[in-house]
């Protein structure tokens, strides 16, 4: 019966131990960030150490917990559960001061220049430097390890295709950079051999353009890393909704993202045909049962859960639990 979770959402953590890294998508306002923390829940509780953070600008990761978390770094909820939202705010700043000191090292100056300086500041609020500054910041949790599951609670489908492509596009423009710093260094060897009265100072340009490119590299190739990742989809029984998720997975599979299966969340209980509901409630039903049949013809046996929804808002520890018993099975 639809409504009641099945045991295959269970499985995929119990026969994969080694995907590290779960990610949640779909359409905002569909309870990405509740099932992202009920999955933290659910394997700290079975003595994994986990860390489910949030790479939405608007996360509700702290409201959800109930604990003031945004921007304090990882937190820690219960035993084996942390938790972190990102401040892109103070990332963007750490930028910008990060940015003033090499130009102050490399070059060898006092002060930055104004020129540079507005430059600087014009380029912190371009709309895509939040996005980078989250990206960052997650290429440095995944960077620094130290725990067993990485719970990703991702942005709104549109935003999130954006996220997974920043990776290529990164990479992509580093090479360019990085090709021509080599080039460049090629030249200036040969200037220093013609020269030999002065020695050739290590490339410290070329350097950071290097760093940053294997750090991209190690978070892009987790992305697309089958045996490490796991990414579930996440949607209700509305064609809006299912047309939307059906486009994006085609999306997100250009990108090579593993996808492991698709949860239907918000399914109404079929014993509320025999009680005496509104009719708007009745019409629901109706519309409810008449896509549920459209699912399974269209995703088939990639459907892992069917969670019902609940009675009240998932905040608290409590409504975690009985969210991760809904998903997984009681614990």
């Amino acid at each position: 019966m639809k409504g009641v979770v099945l045991i295959s959402l269970k499985k995929i953590f119990e026969q994969y131990p080694d995907r590290r890294y779960i990610m949640f998508g779909g359409k905002g306002g569909l309870g990405k960030t509740t099932f992202s923390a009920a999955t933290a829940f659910y394997l700290a509780k079975n003595g994994k150490r986990v860390l489910v953070f949030s790479v939405d600008p608007q996360a509700s990761l702290s409201d959800i917990f109930k604990r003031d978390i945004f921007g304090k770094g990882p937190t820690e909820i219960m035993p084996n559960l942390y938790a972190q939202e990102i401040d892109a705010d103070r990332r963007i700043k750490e930028y910008q001061q990060e940015i003033r000191q090499k130009i102050l090292d490399m070059y060898g100056m006092d002060s930055i220049p104004e020129e540079i300086e507005s430059y600087i500041q014009a380029a912190a609020a371009e709309p895509a430097m939040e996005e980078s500054a989250i990206f960052d910041e997650v290429v440095d949790i995944v960077v620094k390890g130290g725990y067993d599951y990485y719970i990703y609670d991702l942005v709104p489908l549109g935003h999130a295709l954006y996220y997974l492509s920043m990776a290529s596009v990164y990479d992509e423009w580093i090479d360019k950079i990085t090709n021509l710093r080599q080039q460049m260094r090629e030249y200036d060897q040969v200037a220093a051999v013609m020269r030999r009265d002065k020695e050739l100072d290590e490339d410290a340009i070329l350097n950071e353009l290097l760093y940053i490119k294997e750090r991209i590299n190690k978070s892009s190739s987790i992305l697309t890393d089958k045996t490490k990742t796991a990414f579930f989809f996440f949607f209700s029984a509305e064609q809006m909704i299912i047309t939307d998720t059906l486009k994006a997975a085609e999306l997100f599979a250009k990108f090579e993202v593993p996808l492991s299966g698709y949860v239907v969340n918000r399914v109404l209980s079929d014993t509320l045909k025999q009680q005496d509901i509104p009719e708007y409630l009745k019409n629901r039903l109706v519309m409810q049962e008449k896509y549920l049949k459209v699912i399974d013809e269209t995703f088939k046996d990639q459907i892992l859960a069917y969670v019902p929804e609940m009675d009240r808002d998932v905040t608290g520890l409590e409504m975690i639990e009985k969210l991760a018993n809904r998903m997984f099975g009681d614990m």
